[in-house]
Protein backbone atom coordinates (compact mmCIF):
# COMPACT_ATOMS: atom_id res chain seq x y z
CA UNK A 1 0.00 0.00 0.00
CA UNK A 2 1.66 3.64 -1.00
CA UNK A 3 -0.11 6.83 0.76
CA UNK A 4 0.73 9.51 -1.53
CA UNK A 5 -1.05 13.10 -1.93
CA UNK A 6 -4.73 12.83 -4.12
CA UNK A 7 -4.10 13.74 -8.25
CA UNK A 8 -6.44 14.95 -10.42
CA UNK A 9 -7.61 11.02 -11.81
CA UNK A 10 -8.88 10.08 -8.17
CA UNK A 11 -11.36 12.64 -8.48
CA UNK A 12 -14.33 9.70 -9.66
CA UNK A 13 -12.52 7.50 -6.40
CA UNK A 14 -12.80 11.15 -3.89
CA UNK A 15 -16.42 11.58 -4.82
CA UNK A 16 -17.56 8.28 -3.97
CA UNK A 17 -15.62 7.80 -0.97
CA UNK A 18 -16.89 10.98 -0.05
CA UNK A 19 -20.37 10.32 -0.55
CA UNK A 20 -19.91 7.16 1.54
CA UNK A 21 -18.47 8.81 4.19
CA UNK A 22 -21.35 11.37 4.66
CA UNK A 23 -24.01 8.17 4.69
CA UNK A 24 -21.79 6.45 7.47
CA UNK A 25 -21.88 6.54 11.31
CA UNK A 26 -18.61 8.33 10.99
CA UNK A 27 -21.08 11.76 10.30
CA UNK A 28 -23.94 13.27 11.91
CA UNK A 29 -25.09 14.83 8.62
CA UNK A 30 -24.61 14.71 5.11
CA UNK A 31 -23.33 17.38 2.49
CA UNK A 32 -24.56 18.90 -1.28
CA UNK A 33 -22.06 17.17 -3.85
CA UNK A 34 -21.14 20.60 -4.30
CA UNK A 35 -19.05 20.56 -1.86
CA UNK A 36 -16.76 17.61 -2.50
CA UNK A 37 -16.64 18.98 -5.60
CA UNK A 38 -15.51 22.61 -4.63
CA UNK A 39 -13.15 20.38 -2.02
CA UNK A 40 -11.51 18.89 -4.74
CA UNK A 41 -10.94 21.58 -6.96
CA UNK A 42 -8.97 23.25 -3.67
CA UNK A 43 -6.93 20.50 -3.41
CA UNK A 44 -5.84 20.73 -7.03
CA UNK A 45 -5.00 24.10 -6.60
CA UNK A 46 -1.85 23.68 -4.37
CA UNK A 47 -3.66 25.37 -1.44
CA UNK A 48 -1.70 25.63 1.67
CA UNK A 49 -4.80 25.25 4.07
CA UNK A 50 -6.27 21.68 2.78
CA UNK A 51 -4.29 17.89 1.50
CA UNK A 52 -5.74 14.70 1.05
CA UNK A 53 -3.46 11.46 1.59
CA UNK A 54 -4.58 8.52 -0.39
CA UNK A 55 -3.66 4.88 0.32
CA UNK A 56 -3.25 3.22 -3.37
CA UNK A 57 -2.68 -0.37 -3.45
CA UNK A 58 -0.35 -2.17 -6.21
CA UNK A 59 -2.23 -0.93 -8.87
CA UNK A 60 -2.69 2.28 -7.51
CA UNK A 61 -6.53 2.00 -7.18
CA UNK A 62 -7.65 4.39 -4.23
CA UNK A 63 -8.40 2.20 -1.07
CA UNK A 64 -8.60 4.96 1.01
CA UNK A 65 -8.47 8.74 1.87
CA UNK A 66 -7.56 11.43 4.32
CA UNK A 67 -8.37 14.73 3.90
CA UNK A 68 -6.72 17.55 6.45
CA UNK A 69 -7.39 21.24 7.62
CA UNK A 70 -4.58 23.40 8.25
CA UNK A 71 -4.87 26.01 10.54
CA UNK A 72 -3.15 27.51 13.12
CA UNK A 73 -4.43 26.99 17.19
CA UNK A 74 -3.21 29.69 19.86
CA UNK A 75 -4.58 27.30 21.99
CA UNK A 76 -2.27 24.73 21.19
CA UNK A 77 0.70 27.15 20.03
CA UNK A 78 0.85 26.31 16.90
CA UNK A 79 -0.12 24.72 13.38
CA UNK A 80 -2.79 22.43 14.02
CA UNK A 81 -4.07 19.56 11.96
CA UNK A 82 -7.50 18.45 11.43
CA UNK A 83 -7.78 15.42 10.20
CA UNK A 84 -11.10 16.35 8.71
CA UNK A 85 -12.50 13.06 7.11
CA UNK A 86 -10.88 9.51 7.39
CA UNK A 87 -12.17 6.85 5.18
CA UNK A 88 -11.34 3.01 3.73
CA UNK A 89 -13.07 0.84 1.79
CA UNK A 90 -15.14 -0.71 3.70
CA UNK A 91 -13.76 -4.64 2.26
CA UNK A 92 -9.85 -3.12 2.93
CA UNK A 93 -10.35 -2.31 6.64
CA UNK A 94 -8.63 -3.52 9.64
CA UNK A 95 -5.30 -3.92 7.46
CA UNK A 96 -4.02 -0.94 9.10
CA UNK A 97 -4.65 1.71 6.45
CA UNK A 98 -6.03 3.67 8.55
CA UNK A 99 -2.96 3.78 10.60
CA UNK A 100 -0.73 4.32 7.70
CA UNK A 101 -2.68 7.18 6.71
CA UNK A 102 -3.02 8.89 10.53
CA UNK A 103 1.18 8.45 10.21
CA UNK A 104 1.86 9.81 7.26
CA UNK A 105 -0.29 12.81 8.23
CA UNK A 106 2.24 13.36 11.36
CA UNK A 107 5.01 12.47 8.55
CA UNK A 108 3.78 15.54 6.39
CA UNK A 109 3.93 17.86 9.34
CA UNK A 110 6.10 16.97 11.92
CA UNK A 111 6.22 20.65 13.16
CA UNK A 112 2.23 20.49 14.01
CA UNK A 113 1.68 21.12 17.36
CA UNK A 114 -1.96 19.37 17.46
CA UNK A 115 -3.49 16.88 15.46
CA UNK A 116 -7.18 17.10 15.67
CA UNK A 117 -10.18 14.40 14.89
CA UNK A 118 -13.44 13.94 15.38
CA UNK A 119 -15.51 11.19 16.28
CA UNK A 120 -19.30 10.21 16.53
CA UNK A 121 -20.34 8.15 19.17
CA UNK A 122 -21.79 5.51 16.58
CA UNK A 123 -18.18 5.00 15.63
CA UNK A 124 -16.91 2.97 18.28
CA UNK A 125 -14.37 1.24 16.11
CA UNK A 126 -12.50 4.78 15.04
CA UNK A 127 -12.61 6.15 18.21
CA UNK A 128 -10.76 2.43 19.02
CA UNK A 129 -8.20 3.24 16.71
CA UNK A 130 -7.59 6.73 17.50
CA UNK A 131 -6.87 6.27 21.22
CA UNK A 132 -4.89 3.63 20.32
CA UNK A 133 -2.62 5.68 18.46
CA UNK A 134 -2.78 8.15 21.14
CA UNK A 135 -5.49 10.86 20.67
CA UNK A 136 -6.95 12.16 23.14
CA UNK A 137 -10.87 12.53 24.38
CA UNK A 138 -11.80 16.74 25.20
CA UNK A 139 -14.63 17.87 26.52
CA UNK A 140 -15.82 20.52 24.50
CA UNK A 141 -19.34 20.26 23.08
CA UNK A 142 -18.64 22.07 19.39
CA UNK A 143 -20.87 24.49 18.06
CA UNK A 144 -21.13 25.33 14.66
CA UNK A 145 -22.51 28.07 12.27
CA UNK A 146 -23.49 27.32 9.17
CA UNK A 147 -23.36 29.66 6.52
CA UNK A 148 -25.14 29.36 2.96
CA UNK A 149 -22.90 28.04 0.31
CA UNK A 150 -23.34 27.90 -3.65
Amino acid sequence: MEIRDILPWDEKYFYDMVNKFYNSPAVDHKIPDSYAQRTFKLLMSSTPYARCFVAADENNIPRGYCLCSITWSNEAGGICVWIDELMVDEVMRGQGIGQMLIATVGEAYPNAARFRLEVTSANARAAKLYEGLGFNRLAYNQMVLEQPQP
